[in-house]
């Protein structure tokens, strides 16, 4: 059975995998996709893969996605030929919670003032600090990420409210909503935190009305998909003094253009996609993945964190 990696994990990852599935075809490969026709499995990250790709691809069965978002992946062509597909839903948990939080402490203890003047050499003690413990967070996708973005605002004393599309309790959440009435909660929040997937129900589901029904001071996260709220009304909500802040890793489109508003606006910060970054993101990919190869090998089809490519998650 071959196997194509479509991106090359570090030496010892790869004899670590040689080792323990000494009878699998390995070719870790970095955007070469010439075994793509001979691949029973395919590793990716999810956006190299084409329609054409899947049609060229006659053995593939499995695509192990080593993302959590699949939305750039070619769902008609992949749910045509009935291919299995997995991700590695979980393992971001941990450095975006800490990205999450690293952004709110920044805030609110004015360290972007502070670094400023260390620059400029100038002794400035008129700093607008503020405190995390006492506030109340609003976490829209209260699973894996949230979940652990709650727990760790729990320990600064923060009350979080989950938000997901039953309402129906997630852990480390004091209080729960489902989508349809997220504008109830709204008012209450001093922070609001999105780590939504890109689905049919996320796409544009902020819009004008929400903003206005935040508190003027309040900090709006965006760590999910910058498809969640349209940017011009996110660019007018922030112009008009409708939130006070606003923390983006996600964007409409990617990169984010050089001319774009967000750029030059001191109440934003404009983070590219990393929060999720960390040394040993491929180490917990494999630590999802290997598992999951013992048991395609012993023909057990209960992958885990397999995707329902129809609902996209």
């Amino acid at each position: 059975m071959e196997v194509l990696f479509t991106f090359v994990p570090k030496d010892h990852q790869q004899e670590m995998l040689e080792k323990e599935f000494p009878n699998v075809d390995f070719h870790f490969t970095k955007q070469d996709k010439s075994r793509l026709s001979h691949a029973e499995i395919v590793v990716t990250y999810g956006e190299d893969l084409t329609a054409e790709d899947i049609e060229k691809a006659a053995n593939l069965k499995w695509i192990m996605v080593a993302s959590a978002g699949v939305e750039k992946m070619p769902h008609k062509a992949i749910l045509e030929k009935g291919i299995t597909v997995s991700n590695v839903r979980g393992i971001h948990k941990t450095p975006m919670a800490e990205s999450v939080l690293a952004h709110l402490l920044s805030i609110k203890r004015s360290l972007p003032t502070i670094y400023e003047k260390q620059t400029q050499r100038e002794w400035h003690r008129k700093i607008r600090s503020s405190e995390l413990s006492g506030s109340t967070a609003l976490i829209i996708g209260p699973g894996a990420i949230g979940g652990e973005i709650g727990r760790l605002l729990q320990a600064f004393g923060v009350s979080t409210i989950g938000c997901n599309r039953s309402g129906k309790q997630a852990d480390y959440m004091n209080e729960m909503v489902s989508f349809e009435n997220i504008l109830e909660v709204l008012p209450k929040a001093d922070t609001v935190i999105s780590v939504v997937p890109s689905t049919e129900e996320t796409r544009g589901m902020l819009g004008s009305e929400h903003f206005k029904a935040m508190k003027s001071q309040a900090i709006f996260m965006n760590f999910g998909r910058g498809d969640l709220v349209p940017e011009d009304v996110l660019v007018k909500a922030l112009n008009d003094g409708e939130i006070g802040y606003a923390v983006l890793d996600v964007f409409e489109q990617e990169p984010l253009p050089s001319d774009h508003p967000l750029w030059g606006m001191e109440n934003v910060v404009v983070s590219p996609h990393v929060s999720s970054h960390s040394g040993r993101y491929v180490e917990r990919a494999l630590e999802i993945f290997a598992p999951n190869l013992k048991k395609w090998l012993e023909n057990n089809s209960d992958l885990t964190n397999q995707v329902n490519m129809e609902k996209g998650y």
